[in-house]
């Protein structure tokens, strides 16, 4: 059965289409996943599935009763209002059936006769049964339990404006598993978790009995919680029945499919004008002319213009092009942590830590949100000082560091400004730069404030391809990159001679680039020789 159809719709914004006259069905317990380059309508389709927005020409058609579970709900919220209290606004059914309760016991608590006391207690009997098959007396701990696998357990009591952005985004997240839903919108749902939460959301998403759609750029989380992927670009939209990796090769197939099409159907064409141009040829050259083979050349034409005219298909994208050359090479010992340990207030991060980073090794740093990954990239980079032990930096380090805030505070200078700072160039050159990272013509003039994350990530490792670095430290590298993106950057960094220190929740760029791993949990950094599984292994092996 049909959960949500999408029937010749066409969608614009200040006269940019965004698409045109596109149709899409969705059936019940469908796990979708949709992906395609950064501006490609995206996020615009969930809102238009959503109803947040609507179509310019069209219609979209739900399920008579179908509830719609939207990410970006969490922002109706009033900023005085505990995130607990937010979050129990989920189960409004029984909300209204607790209130109902409250006043029938106040009532049953006043002077009445017994025939209106009876009718009374009769009705509380009927909303407590309801109230105790809907798993009212359960809110709380359903709460806790999504907390918990979220790992936001710690701003429960916090208010909603106390929320940084992040904070948000997992509330957010958390309502909307709570809320009751037929249809699961989700724009980026792995974006702010840590690993452990986006392992809980993916067995989540796989019990759940609705019809899902997401938005991600993570490759592992779509293999494991999509089974069919529809590929968005151009406004046009491509469906295939099957999960991420799979999507990849079968993509690639059709792709060559439809360019063996096109060159057949060019050939034909050309075969076919070739012969119109000699019929005519001959029968001009005829005395008299000959009639019949000048029929025979404008049937030829009439056959050759009602032929569907192929496009020809795009083999190569335009991509970011991105290398990192390591500059000169540092000492051996790269980084050295010495007895190193961190707190803030009474909140003990980690203690007692040693660590040692060699030249040209690959290591990553995983654990927990608030378990300490970001602080430690500040203790390596001298932006915080440790409460005890060493930090030392080998000799001839020089760092190239890559922040998930990039440009937090240069918000009303341009891409192009902000690029020349770092990259002493002039306009003309930077603007050569600058269109291999995809900033095109008038957009290197937009300002920082007016750039997505994915545009951020890619001017800062344009300023990064232009600095003499032999280590790059790099905090949240994939977020915001579409697969595109991701994948040229993954292969800059298997080029990359240098040494590479990274925090990451993508599994698939754990996996891929890095033979090391730092993870912290319950104050201590533990050092595994091996890549994200190997160490997932080791840490599941040391708790029991």
């Amino acid at each position: 059965m049909i959960a949500c159809s999408i029937n010749q719709v066409t969608k614009m914004y200040g006269g940019h289409m965004i698409f045109e006259n596109i149709s899409l069905e969705l059936n019940e317990k469908e796990r979708v996943g949709l992906v395609g380059p950064n501006g490609s309508g995206k996020s615009t389709l969930l809102k238009l599935l959503a109803g947040e927005e609507l179509p310019n020409q069209g219609q979209i058609h739900w399920k008579k009763g179908s509830r719609i579970g939207y990410l970006a709900q969490f922002s109706m919220f009033q900023p005085d209002i505990a995130v607990r209290e937010a979050l129990r606004t989920a189960f409004s059914e029984l909300i209204e059936l607790e209130k109902k309760i409250g006043n029938l016991e106040k009532s049953m608590s006043q002077e009445m006769d017994e025939k209106d006391l009876q009718k009374l207690v009769e009705q509380y009997g009927v909303f407590q049964d309801q109230y105790l098959s809907k798993g009212g007396y359960a809110i709380d701990s359903e709460i806790d339990k999504v907390a918990k696998g979220l790992n936001i357990e710690g701003i429960l009591d916090q208010t909603v404006g106390a929320l940084s952005g992040g904070e948000k985004t997992k509330a957010g997240l958390a309502y909307i598993l709570l809320k009751e839903s037929d249809l699961l919108l989700l724009d980026e749902p792995t974006n702010h978790l840590d690993v452990s939460a986006i392992e809980w959301l993916g067995n989540y998403i796989k019990n759940f009995t609705g019809t899902v759609v997401i938005v991600s750029h993570d490759r592992y989380f779509l293999d494991e919680t999509v089974n069919r992927i529809v590929h968005v670009e151009n406004g046009d939209l491509e469906s295939f029945d099957t999960n991420y990796s799979d999507y990849v090769t079968e993509k690639e197939a059709r792709l060559l499919r439809e360019f063996h099409a096109y060159e057949e159907q060019q050939k034909k064409r050309k075969k076919m004008k070739e012969t119109i141009k000699r019929l005519r040829e001959w029968a001009n050259r005829a005395k008299p002319p000959n009639e019949g083979l000048h029929k025979r050349a404008r049937n030829m034409e009439k056959a050759l213009e009602r032929m569907e005219k192929l496009d020809r298909p795009v083999l190569n994208r335009k991509k970011m092009n991105l290398k990192i050359d390591a500059g000169s090479r540092s000492g051996k010992d790269v980084i050295q942590l010495k007895a190193v340990s961190k707190a803030f207030f009474d909140n003990q991060l980690f203690q007692d830590v040693n660590l040692h980073v060699q030249y040209q090794q690959r290591t990553a740093i995983v654990g927990n949100n608030g378990t300490g990954k970001t602080t430690l990239l500040k203790l390596i980079l001298g932006h915080l000082k440790a409460d005890k032990g060493e930090v030392r930096i080998g000799s001839n380090v020089k760092i190239g560091y890559l922040s998930q805030h990039t440009f937090s505070k240069m918000v009303d200078r341009t891409a192009i400004d902000v690029f020349r700072d770092e990259v002493k160039v002039t306009e003309a050159e930077a603007r050569q730069i600058l269109a291999k990272f995809l900033f095109y013509g008038y957009s290197v003039f937009k300002k920082v404030s007016q750039l997505s994350g994915g545009e951020k990530m890619r001017l800062r490792l344009a300023q990064l391809m232009y600095q003499d670095t032999n280590l790059l430290i790099l905090d949240e590298p994939t977020n915001h990159l579409d697969i595109d993106s991701l994948e040229v950057l993954e292969e800059t960094l298997e080029q990359y001679e240098g040494t590479i220190l990274a925090i990451s929740h993508d599994r698939y760029f754990l996996n891929k680039l890095f033979d090391r791993i730092f993870w912290i949990e319950d104050g201590r950094v533990h050092v595994w020789e091996g890549n994200y599984d190997w160490a997932k292994q080791k840490m599941s092996e040391k708790r029991t």
